[in-house]
């Protein structure tokens, strides 16, 4: 008996080492096509692919289960965004006074607002609608993570998001520098513009980069800024999750629910984000740091591509994709006039 147990053990670490290697090499084979693929198709679009190939191979022989270890999603989403904070510097943030703060709270609390309200009257689930609401308001892939961590939603809803996310982002990335090219548009206010708007930093940073210098700069803090309330909406989507959604069965909700319901990974966010913020990483540092995140949000995605379940994203259906790009509209009209009204006087 105690034969075949140890058998067990070693087969069950022959599967392990077998998922570990075959997660890595999905890695490099993702890092290498996001290098030789044009710029707009960015690595949480390839490492997804490459994940739910990799799940429908290993589904269709039979060896998904066992070879699935190592495929820690949620961990890794986890990590890169703790390691996330790093590029969240505080001081940075306030080198543009209280504009980049002022933009920043009105758009993510009014385009929440707008995408939760019209979420609501086409009737999706409030979970969907949560996730939707932080990534279009905040910083696409990051803030949804959180969102999820705070509402409890499915991977499903996680998984088309994040495509959503990207979907957008890499038009949006093309087109808004041309757009302010020819409405004449200072770098001040482009940059202000492009921050505010697009979902992902990447994204951000490469609209700006097409602009010119001064527009990466304001671009780059004005999506610090974004990023910055990643935490304070978590909690409020926690609280409101206890008080709200789950309060009638679990009766008035407590300081205990509500802290074991928050995703504590944001307080590790936050605390990289302060530690970056007052010197204590220098920059060779902080890029190592930005490196390990990027392989932690390519593993991320990876995962999500491998559990993805087309049965699934079928039952969501089109109309989250429907209130998302109208949502992505009403952020694009807001930015805009308040980027004009900060930075293009």
């Amino acid at each position: 008996m105690d034969s075949s147990r140890h058998s067990d053990q070693w087969v069950r670490a022959l599967w392990l080492i077998a998922s570990l290697v075959l997660l890595v090499a999905l890695a490099w084979a993702t890092n290498r096509l996001a290098a030789v693929s044009p710029k707009a198709l960015e690595y949480p679009l390839w490492a997804a692919l490459l994940g739910l190939a990799a799940g429908g191979i290993a589904s269709a022989t039979g060896v998904k289960e066992r070879l699935g270890k190592a495929f820690r999603a949620e961990l890794f989403l986890k990590t890169g965004l703790v390691l996330l904070g790093a590029a969240v510097n505080l001081k940075e943030i306030l080198s543009v006074g209280a504009r980049g703060v002022i933009q920043a709270i009105v758009l993510v609390s009014a385009v929440f607002a707008f995408t939760w309200w019209l979420g609501g009257q086409l009737h999706l689930e409030k979970r969907l609608r949560a996730l939707m609401g932080a990534a279009v308001s905040i910083c696409g892939v990051s803030a949804a993570i959180a969102a999820a961590g705070a509402v409890l939603a499915r991977r499903e809803q996680l998984a088309y998001v994040t495509a959503l996310v990207i979907v957008t982002a890499l038009p949006m990335m093309v087109l808004m520098p041309w757009i302010a090219a020819a409405a004449g548009m200072s770098p001040e206010w482009a940059g202000a513009w492009f921050g505010g708007n697009i979902d992902t930093t990447a994204a951000v940073v490469g609209a700006g980069a097409m602009y010119g210098e001064a527009a990466v700069k304001v671009a780059s803090i004005v999506k610090m800024a974004q990023n910055a309330l990643i935490g304070v909406v978590a909690f409020l989507l926690a609280f409101y999750w206890v008080a709200r959604e789950e309060g009638s069965t679990a009766g008035r909700p407590s300081a205990r629910m509500i802290w074991e319901r928050f995703p504590k990974f944001v307080l590790g966010f936050l605390a990289v984000s302060v530690l970056a913020s007052v010197g204590l990483f220098t920059k060779d540092q902080i890029k190592d740091i930005n490196a390990l995140r990027h392989w932690a949000f390519t593993l991320a995605f990876i995962g999500i591509g491998w559990q993805l379940s087309f049965g699934e994203l079928r039952k969501i259906g089109l109309r989250p994709l429907l209130v998302y790009l109208a949502a992505t509209v009403f952020n694009t009209l807001l930015a805009l006039g308040l980027s004009w009204a900060l930075f293009g006087r």
